[in-house]
């Protein structure tokens, strides 16, 4: 009779972060303060105390980066991920492994130059690095880095972790490709806001360094002649090429955005039961989600974005909200190739998006255009009393288009149950269709405003802990509202439903 293999628990010992953060971490911070230190530096006329101040700043960061070498220590055992950290104010944090949601790889353009990457240990739903349970070891290298993701998103951590006591490297993981970038996807990066907060946060910094270090055009000959012709002309003239200056230099700033933040994106379907999404050409990322933690995906199309028939999908997972970067599935693309990859990450031949719509009553389109209205007329009546008239007249201008504002909210409105999800759209400016697994229901709550009661509407709330953690199906009737909760989850509301006549 063979005898019986029994696998004995390993003792893991205390390890440092790669020894190469030394440069890489003083390389990352230098590289955000390049404008800082040139303008020190160059534009300093020669100040001895501002170059001085640079060569201060340098040494801070270098001892900072030594510090943190030192004082920061991790292990991993079966049970929990430990990380130690800090001189003067210790910190000592344990992460139960059975709570870790999410694995985030990220790489910045030092960490890639030395072959090292940042790992983040993701446990609760809005927790900070460091913070709530969460882990972050900056920096480890890349080959470290992916051996740890899969330990730490294995479902059987003592096989694994005996493997890796042993020495031997996990098995190459098998990818199923869901959606990869495609270069047709960057006619939806103007339709972002990216390029325009781009284009205002460049200026402000520019302004402020030449507040800063006391330029003014005249110091420029050519930008000083450009000034005055453009001060010289006539004022609609002016507006017009400031306008479409700002445009361009937006749609410019938007492509270069778009292409740093998902060049290389990549959605794969792993085989240790998780779904992970890889993007960044700069900045490289890699977020893994553990299937087992997914409730449901949401498509969401802001305006200009679904003026172009495009969206962008994210996933409704615990341990992730659903409006930051970690949840993010698809970046802006054809609203099909949204729709396509929420099936496929749901395992389903339909997406439940594409799902059609209930309409909610039209009492609630007169909700939505007084609402969307009434402010208006309301600002019109005070510039009416306290500024010239036509301040009056231009804000009541906009009445139609709030009017129009108001209606497409409620075009917006819809709800359906299908076998498996809830689905609830709504919203405007950012149209949001969210698709909820009926067993990732764990609550309900029904509200009603002084004027809905009136109306016979209401807002019911499915409470989840996933993603936002609550998601609305907004001025439904609310007799309908009340059944479509009783019918989501049987037996949960029911003791405490009383379905008006």
């Amino acid at each position: 009779m063979a005898p019986e293999l029994v696998e004995e628990p390993p003792v893991l010992d205390w390890h440092r972060l790669d020894l190469r953060m030394l440069i890489v971490r003083p390389l990352n911070e230098l590289l955000g303060l390049i404008p800082v230190l040139v303008g020190l530096v160059v534009l300093g006329g020669g100040d001895v105390w501002r170059i001085a101040m640079s060569g201060g700043v340098i040494v801070l960061v270098v001892l900072f980066g030594l510090l943190s070498w030192f004082t920061t220590r991790y292990r991993i055992t079966d049970d929990q991920v430990e990380l130690h950290t800090g001189l003067l104010v210790r910190k000592r944090l344990a992460v139960p492994r059975d709570r870790i949601r999410t694995v985030d790889l990220t790489a910045k353009l030092g960490h890639r130059l030395f072959g090292l990457s940042a790992i983040r240990v993701g446990t609760g739903q809005h927790e900070k690095a460091g913070e709530n349970g969460g882990v972050t070891l900056d920096a480890v290298s890349s080959q470290e880095a992916e051996r740890l993701r899969q330990l730490l998103l294995d479902r059987a951590p003592a096989r694994t972790a005996a493997a890796v006591a042993n020495g031997d490297a996990p098995a190459a993981p098998v990818s199923t490709p869901l959606a990869a970038f495609d270069p047709r996807w960057l006619r939806f990066a103007p339709l972002t806001l990216s390029g325009l907060v781009a284009v205002g946060g460049t200026f402000g910094v520019l302004m402020n360094y030449a507040q800063e270090f006391d330029l003014r055009p005249s110091a420029f000959g050519g930008l000083h002649a450009v000034v005055d012709r453009v001060m010289d002309a006539p004022i609609a003239l002016t507006i017009a090429v400031l306008l479409g200056v700002v445009l361009v230099l937006a749609v410019v700033a938007s492509l270069l955005v778009y292409v740093v933040q998902f060049w290389g994106y990549r959605l794969t379907r792993e085989d240790d039961g998780t779904l992970r999404v890889r993007r960044g050409l700069l900045t490289t990322r890699s977020v893994s989600v553990d299937e087992d933690r997914l409730r449901g995906v949401e498509v969401q199309e802001p305006l200009l974005l679904r003026l172009g028939r495009g969206a962008r999908a994210t996933a409704v997972a615990t341990g992730l909200g659903t409006k930051g970067e970690s949840s993010l599935l698809l970046p802006p693309a054809p609203i099909a190739e949204a729709h396509r990859v929420a099936s496929e990450v749901l395992l389903i031949e339909k997406s439940p998006t594409r799902t059609g719509l209930l309409r909610h009553p039209l009492v609630a389109l007169r909700r939505r255009v007084v609402r969307a209205v009434l402010p208006v007329l309301v600002l019109a009546g005070v510039l009416a009393l306290v500024a010239p008239s036509w301040t009056w007249q231009a804000a009541l201008a906009l009445v139609p288009f709030a009017a129009l504002m108001g209606w497409d909210r409620y075009r917006a409105l819809g709800h359906a149950l299908t076998d498996r999800y809830l689905v609830a759209r709504s919203g405007s400016a950012v149209r949001e269709t969210v698709a909820l697994q009926r067993s990732g229901i764990i609550g309900w709550r029904i509200s009603q405003s002084f004027f809905q009661r009136r109306a016979g509407l209401a807002t019911v709330s499915a409470t989840t802990a996933a993603g936002d953690g609550v998601y609305h199906v907004i001025d439904v009737d609310a007799r309908t509202g009340l059944l479509l909760a009783d019918e989501a989850v049987p037996d949960l509301l029911r003791p405490f439903l009383v379905v008006p006549e």
